[in-house]
């Protein structure tokens, strides 16, 4: 029977599973199986050439038991609902286990950011936010950034929204500003910065040495050029291997920063490096190194390649890597997985800060951000393994993943039912 990847099947799958482990109130259950709001909106564009377009975008608010939904907004061609409800439902984990106060939501439009220009992504993004209006606030919904968006968008929403609203003050409805607009410093990398976090504690917990580690990053966007150069100056271990939508290339030296850059600057892909050996995206995630770190989209290690892996551990950078199957035979096969949204809750938890700073009229240097984001990570990831220790002891010998979600699940759930939702 072929592997069902729809993502939001597979967050309803992997809630299913904790939800047992834990033996989860029946209500509870239900409830969180289902977004609490879903919206579909139809935005229409003037382009370029004077005809209008009609672009189809999604607002989804899971669960906001613990405060308001927070979510960036995805721009991308493929994109659906089930993708957004999925990512809202991952949300609603990430701050839960991070133990911040916020629910969890997505946003998303489909569209091809490539094809358009300047001008039209700007009427796109204010039609979003006109659409969307009356669902968002700074106490209601805090969108942020995703795929193909980015803090010059977010400042053209976050302007919307004051005309929409009426205020001066819109600054904590919108993170992942940029700072001349009281974005936080420090939440540009604060994703791949907090992911750096966990590897370095789950590299304390499996034995290895990053100094003398090979890692292999699998994508090119925001979080993973991060990872790459974060992972080298921190940790100084040696990338070999990293990729985008057109390829990778692997270099056992190491991958040199100064061939990779003039390569994305010349031939816009990481494809484009001299020397090295090209390589697909699939064989990147079967290459053997220490650790693995997909960095790109959901569903990249499946049922079909996961016995394939030859890290020791996988850091899931992206948003949905790895499906409930390959979770299962990457932990029979004893590679350490560490959950997305343990790994790149440093995203969310850096917009936490900024809102907190929009909202005090206060701010932090970026020493400060970093600092605090390392102790909400360091105690995410403590109380993981912890939970996974009092699990084993009780004969549920459960992956990094499973026992996450035990902590976010029961947070929420507590949430809801001291609320009187059930």
């Amino acid at each position: 029977m072929a592997e069902n990847l729809n993502p939001f099947l597979i967050a309803q799958q992997q809630l299913d599973q904790a939800a047992e482990i834990m033996e989860l109130d029946k209500t509870a259950h239900a409830i969180l199986r289902e977004p609490m709001k879903s919206l579909t909106v139809n935005i229409p564009v003037r382009m370029d050439n004077g005809s209008v377009r009609l672009f189809k975008g999604f607002g989804v608010q899971y669960n906001t038991a613990r405060g308001p939904a927070k979510g960036g907004i995805r721009f991308h061609p493929k994109e659906t609902i089930d993708t957004v409800k999925a990512l809202s439902a991952w949300m609603t984990w990430k701050t839960a286990l991070a133990d911040i106060p916020f629910g969890g939501g997505k946003g998303g439009v489909i569209c091809d950011t490539k094809e358009m220009s300047e001008r039209e992504l700007e009427a796109l993004s204010r039609g979003y936010i006109r659409a969307l209006g009356n669902y968002i606030g700074p106490d209601i919904d805090v969108p942020a950034p995703d795929v193909y968006n980015t803090p010059q968008i977010m400042a053209c929403m976050m302007d919307e929204y004051a005309t929409i609203a009426h205020t001066n003050n819109p600054f904590s409805v919108i993170t992942g500003k940029p700072v001349e607009v009281w974005g936080s410093a420090g939440r540009k990398d604060s994703t791949a910065m907090g992911g750096m976090f966990v590897l370095r504690e789950a590299a304390k917990s499996n034995g290895i040495d990053l100094k003398n580690a090979k890692i292999a990053v699998q994508g090119a966007g925001n979080a993973g050029m991060y990872a790459y150069l974060l992972s080298k100056k921190l940790f100084g271990a040696k990338v070999v291997a990293i990729s985008d939508s057109k390829g990778g290339i692997i270099d056992e030296d190491g991958i040199d920063e100064a061939k990779l850059v003039k390569a994305r600057e010349e031939t816009g892909s990481v494809t484009g490096y001299e020397g090295g050996t090209k390589v697909t995206n699939e064989e990147l995630l079967e290459w053997d190194v220490d650790i693995l770190i997909p960095s790109a989209i959901e569903n990249q290690i499946t049922g079909s390649n996961a016995d394939k892996i030859k890290a020791k551990m996988v850091l899931e950078l992206a948003n949905g890597p790895v499906t409930p199957e390959a979770d299962n035979i990457l932990h029979e096969n004893k590679v350490f997985d560490v959950p997305d949204f343990l790994v790149n809750s440093g995203g969310v938890i850096g917009s936490y800060f900024e809102w907190i700073q929009n909202r005090e009229g206060y701010y932090w240097t970026e020493d400060e951000v970093y600092s605090k984001l390392d102790a909400i990570v360091t105690r995410s990831y403590d109380q993981m393994e912890a939970t996974r220790s009092k699990l084993k002891s009780h004969g549920k010998n459960v992956s990094p993943r499973v026992a996450a979600y035990v902590i976010a699940v029961e947070r929420v759930a507590d949430a809801m039912k001291f609320r009187g939702w059930y």
